[in-house]
């Protein structure tokens, strides 16, 4: 019957039920003590203890007559006693309910800020500031992610759109004018498909994997290498691998991916003649992977910033795109989202000469999927 009431309804009965019962226990300390006395004196035979008093006295009949009229008189004083408390007590919750309704309107920036004194409402005022708090990042980096993705999108379809606007404008075109603009619309459009498929990864890596797999990184690395051989000549970069068995478990696909973009932006962000480093080891309980490279210097406080999407140290000014994220600020995200996926470690510092030193460790052995849905 009180699952239809309001909140502050149950309390003033269940306060009032209290209260009434408390009435009920104080009359019935009186009334019976009183009842027993007058039982245990002889009618007609007035007590030897008894006082003579001036004035007429109050019967047991009247005693119970005035009780029963008490009690009844104690019920709506019990209710509006109930009701005030409860009120008094639903006070915060209504302004933590009112508030949170404002900012689920809209309004992230609001918090509930409650204050003194510290009770259970008040870290319930807490807990749910950090919730807004973790809310308002969430989607402050949906919106700039959404940004920076349709503003990658939009370039390479303005730069196609003028192509080929100004190859049908020109009365004089000749088929080698127009095979050259062809060729440029085709390199616009595979610059559009490597970046699609950048944001594919990023969300696959973001999703998790489904299913695990042992595998070696060593192994990993040595393939994702064999194919990166000849960029790598063709820039001087010295290469330097020491490859031990590092056995872990997860997602292959995911972990190749994470593999490539690390070693796609050691040797995309790399000088001519520089260096490159690739270790795999088993340490303790965890498979560890280290990519160190040379290359531009990197401030120490922007280096957890470039593991965000689209975040680029500098802009690339020659439009080399080499990896499947690299080029787009989406490397080293991807980086990220994975090492997430797989519940793994990751630590990135800056080289003092320049270039970075990632690590990642993962657990050692077969653990069990560790899935995740996207969120900081």
């Amino acid at each position: 019957m009180l699952a239809g009431r309001s909140l502050q309804k149950r309390l003033a009965l269940a306060y009032a039920a209290g209260i009434y019962a408390a009435g009920v226990f104080v009359l019935v300390l009186v009334v019976v003590p009183l009842a027993s006395i007058d039982a245990a004196v002889p009618k007609g035979r007035p007590s030897p203890s008894a006082v003579t008093e001036t004035g007429p006295g109050i019967g047991l009949s009247q005693l119970l007559m005035g009780s029963a009229v008490a009690l009844v008189m104690l019920i709506p004083v019990a209710l509006a006693l109930g009701w005030y408390v409860a009120g008094r007590f639903l006070q915060p919750l209504r302004a933590i309910t009112a508030t949170a309704n404002v900012i689920s309107a809209g309004d992230l920036h609001r918090r509930l800020d409650l204050g003194e004194p510290t009770d259970e409402l008040t870290e319930l005022g807490h807990t749910l500031d950090g919730l807004f708090a973790r809310l308002q990042a969430a989607f402050d980096a949906q919106r700039h992610f959404v940004a920076n993705a349709s503003h990658e999108l939009r370039t390479p379809l303005a730069g196609l759109r003028t192509l080929l606007e100004v190859a049908l404008a020109d009365p004089g075109a000749d088929t080698g004018t127009l095979r050259s603009v062809c060729q440029e619309a085709l390199a616009l459009g595979a610059h559009q498909e490597r970046l699609v498929q950048a944001l594919l990864d990023l969300a696959t890596s973001e999703r998790g994997g489904t299913r695990w797999d042992t595998l070696d990184l060593a192994h990993v690395v040595e393939g994702v290498l064999a194919s990166r051989r000849d960029r790598v000549t063709r820039k001087g970069i010295g290469l330097a691998e020491h490859l031990s068995p590092a056995v872990t478990a997860g997602d292959t696909g995911l972990i190749e991916s994470l593999v490539t973009n690390l070693i796609d932006n050691a040797i995309g962000h790399n000088h001519e003649g520089g260096h490159l480093e690739v270790t795999t080891r088993t340490s303790g309980t965890q498979a560890a992977l280290t990519v160190t490279n040379t290359g531009p210097v990197i401030p120490g406080d922007q280096v957890e910033r470039l593991f965000q999407p689209f975040q680029k140290l500098a802009p690339d000014r020659h439009g080399h795109r080499h990896g499947r994220g690299e080029g787009y600020g989406l490397g080293l995200a991807i980086v990220h989202a994975v090492t997430r996926a797989h519940g793994a470690t990751l630590t990135a510092g800056a080289r003092p000469g320049g270039g970075l030193s990632i690590t990642v460790r993962f657990a050692h052995g077969s653990p069990e999927p560790f899935l995740t849905s996207g969120d900081d």
